[in-house]
């Protein structure tokens, strides 16, 4: 089960108490008092592993809370502190702090290298002991501290996949097809629409060591950026990616206008996010293995070339064409990967992402209930 965004309740874990405590051994009158500091409570901390890719274990266990620390014992003895609570999650993640009355979010990390740490909740102080409260006018103080409480916070952590391409078109314009036949990943193909119902992370290797990452997104409908069909929930994944991918269904058999999708997806771009309809942008004109009209390519060609973009006709069944892409794809890549970190487009990383992903969700009309995005 492929899951990007989850609620999860941490609580650190409180101080431990001081001890009330006054030395009593033989031959030493008035010892005086020996009460050690409590511990301290543990704190939490979110942590990027690449050992993990989605955030389904949080469905099942949304609540997370540190140890407390000891209490503080006599002879001056402090109180063991309780261990820090590493929370694992997916590198890519970022960390939303949600108000406890529900109020904003707030961006509190962006986890997007293996070993990055957030603190998220700290631990409790723990009390000191009455020999802490010893005084030239208090020689035998009775006073002790309570361990301070840890915090109690609620957090939304919301997973951006770190791929170099992303694949986008409308739904069954053969992404899943693509991916399979350029990596090893292996997502349901079949010949209906909305196959794809999660993302799909495929490894490209070309000659010379070259390799980069690519991602299938769920296909997008008009409306998407508003919540129509699925692909507004995973639009955030394209975030991070270098390069986009468009694919257009040219063979006729979807009864659209190619011309019409292509302008479609692009405005969902746009209205989802202006950086993400910035990135470099590849249009691929697939399946021209069952073409109907060849002029329908012509045209797609010519409306895409007035905006500049590169073009290419594929067959991702065969294989015709597929090569050229990945080429022209690494390329793509290559220069992006050579612009100063100053240059590149910067993600979109805020509360709007959220309100973004929460709108209400239209099912697409003739899709399967069980298969809505």
């Amino acid at each position: 089960m492929f899951v990007d965004e989850v609620d999860i309740h941490v609580f650190a874990g409180a101080g431990g108490n001081g001890a009330l405590s006054f030395r009593r051994e033989k031959f030493i009158p008035r010892g005086g008092p020996d009460g050690g500091d409590g511990g301290h409570g543990g704190s939490v901390y979110i942590v990027a592993i690449p050992t993990k890719n989605t955030l389904v274990d949080f469905r099942f266990h949304p609540e997370f809370k540190a140890g407390r620390g000891h209490n503080g014992e006599g002879s001056n003895r402090t109180g063991q502190s309780a261990e820090d609570l590493e929370i694992p999650v997916p590198i890519g993640t970022l960390v939303f702090e949600k108000a406890i009355d529900g109020g904003e979010l707030r961006l509190l990390a962006d986890l997007a290298e293996e070993g990055q740490r957030v603190l998220v909740a700290q631990g409790g102080r723990g009390g000191r002991g009455n020999a802490r409260f010893v005084s030239s006018t208090n020689r035998a103080p009775r006073r002790t501290e309570p361990g301070q409480p840890g915090e109690e916070k609620f957090f939304t952590l919301q997973l951006k996949l770190l791929a170099d391409v992303g694949l986008v078109g409308f739904p069954n314009a053969g992404k899943s097809t693509l991916i399979s036949r350029i990596s090893a990943a292996r997502p349901k193909i079949a010949n209906y629409a909305f196959t794809t119902l999660a993302p799909n992370l495929g490894v490209v290797t070309l000659s010379d060591d070259r390799s980069f990452v690519v991602a299938d997104l769920p296909g997008l409908i008009k409306g998407a950026h508003e919540g129509h069909g699925l692909g507004h929930q995973f639009l955030r994944h394209i975030e991070r990616t270098k390069v986009l991918v468009h694919l257009v269904d040219v063979s006729g058999l979807s009864g659209r206008d190619p011309v019409e999708d292509f302008d479609t997806i692009v405005e969902e771009l746009r209205a989802f996010s202006a950086r993400v309809a910035a990135k470099p942008q590849l249009v691929v004109a697939n399946k021209i293995d069952a073409i109907d009209d060849p002029s329908q390519v012509g045209r797609l060609e010519r409306h895409v070339r007035t905006r500049e973009l590169p073009f290419f006709r594929i067959s991702a069944v065969t294989g015709e064409g597929v090569d050229a892409l990945l080429q022209a794809v690494w390329r793509e890549i290559a220069a992006v990967r050579e612009l100063p970190a100053a240059e590149e487009p910067a993600d979109d990383q805020g509360v709007d992402l959220l309100a973004a992903a929460r709108r209400p969700r239209t099912k697409p009309a003739g899709a399967k209930a069980e298969r809505d995005p």
